[in-house]
């Protein structure tokens, strides 16, 4: 093995690589897909709530009866709405007869009062993701398995705020689409304002690729060990540094520190490497290697790499230009991360 610890051939590597993709990953991708349906099915939800009268919610659950929106997705939407996920769905069940006397929800509307009686809330066991048929695309996709439980968490997140008692009303406060339903105006602005942080998080056509997840998520995990000191950059450059046909290189992660008043800043470019299947990004990656570390190297920057896949050992030719071409090269596990931060600490502070 070569001395230098940051430095590794294609067969060690391969030997502390993951090879598959990690868990992590796949259920990141899978959250970015679910919200990507959600954007597509968004147009339908607003129509929904566009439609139904505020003072009767019977109303809405007959128009859910009459189209083909299942109430989980319903549920699902408002969820991502108001912000609220399964964890505070799942306190606020154990805590439900405190927060819920008699298992109504007592509520008022321009000074008139309503009173809803719940049939499935609580729980006995918590209302997880799967519970509510949520988790994934293909539960999502088939008819809903408990209606009577949407319909209690689908009243609790559009009347919640609404609520007689003060501390309901404390809990549930972000749950307010009540004052919007039936004016089409008001709904289609509230929808799309609360939407824009689903719009941030898959933006780009590309989003969805595991590639690109794989690079968000390596991403979030440099960010949240380095610390607040070190500025992370996704699909970021470094001043000055080109390939061969004098085009700007772009790496997919760039990281320098904040405090760096130097004269000369100095970076690490990080590329991210993860092919399930053999397919060209390898070879695009090899083919650019020598150029990027020859003038990240000329500007005293460093780059690095973190490699795995089997479609990467598969294709042993693109993998070793890498790896010539790198002054640090990781595989993707945590251990394999942490070993790139000590590399980022230890060469730009």
């Amino acid at each position: 093995m070569n001395d230098d610890k940051y430095f590794r051939s294609v067969k060690e590597l391969e030997q502390v690589g993951c090879k598959w993709w990690p868990k992590e990953v796949r259920d990141e991708a899978m959250k970015v897909s679910i919200l990507q349906y959600l954007l597509d099915t968004q147009e339908e939800f607003i129509s929904l709530l566009t439609l139904a009268d505020n003072t009767n919610p019977e109303k809405l659950f007959k128009l859910l009866e009459a189209s083909d929106f299942e109430y989980h997705l319903f549920l699902k939407h408002l969820m991502v709405l108001t912000d609220v996920g399964s964890e505070p769905i799942q306190r606020l069940n154990s805590s439900f007869k405190e927060v819920f006397p008699g298992k109504k929800l007592e509520y008022e509307i321009s000074g008139k009062k309503y009173s809803y009686n719940f049939t499935s809330l609580p729980l006995q066991s918590k209302p997880t993701n799967a519970r509510m048929q949520i988790s994934t695309m293909k539960n999502l996709q088939r008819p809903c398995k408990d209606k009577n439980l949407c319909r209690d968490l689908i009243i609790l997140l559009i009347y919640g705020a609404s609520a007689n008692s003060l501390k309901t009303r404390a809990i549930l406060y972000k749950c307010k689409a009540y004052e919007y339903l039936g004016q089409k105006d008001k709904i289609k602005q509230y929808v799309c304002e609360n939407y824009i942080r689903v719009s941030r998080i898959i933006a780009g056509k590309t989003a969805t690729d595991l590639g690109n997840v794989a690079q968000v998520y390596a991403l979030r995990y440099l960010s949240e060990h380095l610390g607040s000191n070190y500025n992370l950059v996704n699909n970021g450059t470094i001043p000055g540094v080109k390939l061969d046909d004098d085009k700007e290189a772009t790496f997919d992660i760039v990281v320098s520190r904040n405090d760096d008043d130097g004269r000369i800043k100095k970076y690490v470019g990080i590329e991210v490497s993860f092919q399930e299947t053999s397919n060209s990004v390898a070879e695009r990656k090899g083919r650019e290697a020598q150029a990027r570390f020859r003038n990240t190297n000329n500007k005293r920057c460093f780059v690095a790499y973190i490699i795995d896949g089997v479609g990467n050992f598969s294709r042993p030719s693109a993998m070793k230009d890498m790896c010539d071409n790198s002054h640090c090269n990781v595989a993707y596990t945590p251990s394999e991360f942490d070993l790139l931060i000590e590399f980022i600490k230890e060469k730009i502070g």
